[in-house]
């Protein structure tokens, strides 16, 4: 798992030209190279505990837009929202742990089994130019992942700005300052966070598997293209199953 890691770390992709996402298939690159995981929106609760892995559900995300950002949000706070969008509203995000780590995080925006799986793409990004080993996501410079609504970042701004109005001849560091509080309360695990109390626009920010690396964020559509699931997919399990492989002797 680790060295699934380092490789994914390596695989940094530069944005390249076409506007228009191109679909995986199309492209003849094959999405399932880039997670076995996919099932673990479609298992109920117990089948996941048999798989050992454990399900948190977050609570919902407010997407006042539905351009969603996915990003590590203090290494990046200003990443560009993902080029499909979805129906504003309120969407339950559910985690996956295995082996006392974030494995996964999903959000999702309708009932049902996806029928194919497509990667998350920022504008400008085309599937078409990636080599087989290769795929777009985001890098984790601070160990946390993170779902929110582009209009969000502007709150975030928001509440950075009143810290330090607060503390005018101090250093601010939004995850000691702000952040920091809310993960505390799940061990550092996870946080539902709200820039802004009393303002629409939250934030899903979770850790990110093993930590720092290159995550890859994928779409599951149903028959006719329509968003039922995003997942992030920490590569921290394979086929969607977070029990450990025997030991050789």
């Amino acid at each position: 798992m680790q060295n699934r890691i380092m490789r994914a770390a390596r695989l940094v992709i530069c944005a390249a030209a076409a506007h228009v996402p191109v679909s995986a298939s199309a492209a003849g690159w094959d999405v399932r190279k880039a997670s076995s995981s996919f099932e673990l929106v479609t298992l109920g609760d117990g089948e996941l505990s048999g798989r050992s892995i454990n399900v948190i559900q977050m609570g919902n995300v407010e997407l006042t837009s539905g351009r969603i950002v996915a990003a590590d949000p203090l290494a990046q706070p200003d990443r560009p929202a993902l080029a499909r969008t979805v129906a504003p509203g309120d969407y339950p995000v559910t985690l996956y742990q295995a082996f006392g780590r974030i494995a996964a995080a999903s959000m999702r925006f309708a009932e049902g089994k996806p029928d194919h799986w497509e990667l998350a793409v920022l504008p400008g990004q085309d599937v078409a130019t990636l080599k087989d080993d290769e795929f777009f996501g985001y890098p984790v410079d601070a160990g946390l992942g993170c779902y929110t609504d582009a209009d969000t970042l502007a709150l975030i701004e928001e509440r950075e700005a009143q810290v330090q109005a607060q503390k005018p001849d101090a250093d601010i560091n939004y995850y000691d300052d702000v952040l920091a509080s809310d993960l505390d309360a799940n061990k550092g695990h996870y946080a539902l966070h709200r820039p802004i109390a009393g303002k629409k626009g939250n934030v899903a920010v979770f850790w990110s598997g093993w930590g720092d690396g290159f995550y890859p964020v994928f779409w599951g559509l149903d028959k006719d293209g329509r968003p039922l699931a995003l997942l992030t997919d920490f590569g921290v399990i394979e086929n969607a199953d977070g029990r450990r492989e025997p030991e050789v002797q």
